[in-house]
């Protein structure tokens, strides 16, 4: 009988020449593993192109809500963007993706599991490592980094795949290499290995372009319960209905995109293109009711946790005691940061509109030009800046003598 691997499973280029290409260099019985993130897919359609590429077996799971409420919301909550752009919509997939494909290995017997992340990306780090966290002992088949691979390019690929009969939907002519899901679409390859050249408008496929997208203005309004989004436009709503709805207006205004040239794991830097249109609108608002919520130590105290957090998500820690620990933090700041957002959109910008809370900080009468001794003696700053200009003044005095 031949041995079972699970493949973490996509349907795209990768993936589609991985199938033959296990069972022809080790005879694996290969079972094809997919996770509906909110990328598109239609899952009878991507199992029966699993099983003409060679797949025995195909388990598709619907993961959209556990996606946003245990692996996007954390990160939100957090604040964490990757070197201040890359607001992480590929890395926080992999470790959920990963946790089922060893469920799934689990329940079939299987002794290894195998994905289709290259020996140069971040990918290869957050799904072996997820592999790790649930069985330190499960075999890892990881194609790109096999001696006996000879693709060596996505065109390699296509060859393989036409000269075998598997379908595939990438070609020579528009090859970028692209991951998906309800949070963002991201954008490798072609011409985007070029840092000195603009991406080009045919890059946009889930958003439009800033010269396509209206010349109105549109206001949107975020209801947040905790640091959670709990609504827009006052409408309640689940997480996954919600961010759809953020995803098709920001969409239409072409806000959230992103492009990067970025510090990857393994110490080369990599260029991508990143549409996350309901993300970059969620990420702005979130911050906006932080502002008036937080309290100034805790506020900046948070930046710099936030900073350690995308670089845990980034590098594939995500099963860790240290993101545990730090998302222990997150949540006790996160308890007054319930109120609403209303934000403006426009030919990529997102603006604030006006934000409330029942815990704002902001006290109008302490806050305004207007002076009001009940709520703040002007007089009491005097002592104040001398003593928190204490060591200047000491430094300055001691420099007088020399």
């Amino acid at each position: 009988m031949a041995e079972k691997v699970v493949l973490a499973y996509s349907g795209g280029l990768d993936t589609s020449v991985i199938i033959p290409w296990l069972k022809e260099t080790y005879g694996y019985d290969v079972i094809a593993f997919a996770a509906d993130l909110g990328q598109g897919d239609d899952m009878k359609k991507l199992e029966k192109k699993a099983i003409k590429s060679g797949a025995s077996k195909f388990y598709g799971f619907d993961l959209r809500k556990e996606f946003l409420t245990d692996f996007v919301w954390p990160t939100l909550k957090a604040g964490a963007v990757y070197e201040n752009r890359y607001l992480l919509g590929t890395s926080f997939a992999r470790p959920i993706i990963a946790k089922y494909q060893m469920h799934v290995a689990k329940k079939e017997g299987a002794r290894a599991v195998a994905h289709g992340a290259t020996g140069k990306g971040n990918d290869q780090v957050r799904f072996e490592l997820t592999y790790f966290h649930f069985d330190p002992s499960i075999k890892i088949v990881a194609p790109w980094k096999d001696e006996k691979w000879k693709i060596r390019s996505r065109e390699d690929a296509i060859d393989y795949a036409n000269a075998r009969g598997i379908p595939i939907t990438a070609t020579k002519k528009k090859i970028y290499s692209e991951d998906g899901n309800l949070w963002h679409l991201s954008h490798e390859g072609d011409e985007l290995e070029d840092p000195a050249q603009e991406p080009l408008d045919r890059v946009f496929t889930i958003s439009n372009p800033i010269e396509k997208a209206p010349s109105k203005a549109e206001h949107v309004t975020i209801g947040f319960v905790k640091g959670v989004p709990v609504s827009v436009n006052g409408k309640k709503l689940d997480p996954v209905a919600l961010l759809q709805l953020l995803n098709k207006i920001g969409a239409k205004h072409g806000v959230g995109h992103v492009d990067l040239v970025e510090n990857r794991l393994v110490g080369m830097k990599s260029r991508g293109v990143y549409e996350t249109p309901g993300g970059a609108i969620l990420y702005y608002a979130h911050d906006d009711l932080e502002h008036l919520v937080l309290d100034r130590d805790t506020y900046h105290y948070k930046e710099i946790v936030s900073k350690k957090y995308a670089e845990l998500v980034y590098y594939g820690q995500w099963f860790t005691p240290l993101r545990e620990a730090i998302d222990a933090f997150v949540n006790a700041t996160q308890q007054p940061v319930t109120g609403t957002v209303r934000l403006k959109l426009y030919k990529g910008n997102i603006r604030s509109a006006g934000v409330t809370s029942p815990n704002s900080l902001y006290l109008t009468k302490m806050a305004s030009f207007t002076d009001n001794k009940a709520f703040y003696n002007q007089m009491d700053a005097i002592g104040f800046i001398k003593l928190f200009g204490l060591p200047i003044a000491t430094k300055a005095r001691l420099a007088k003598k020399k």
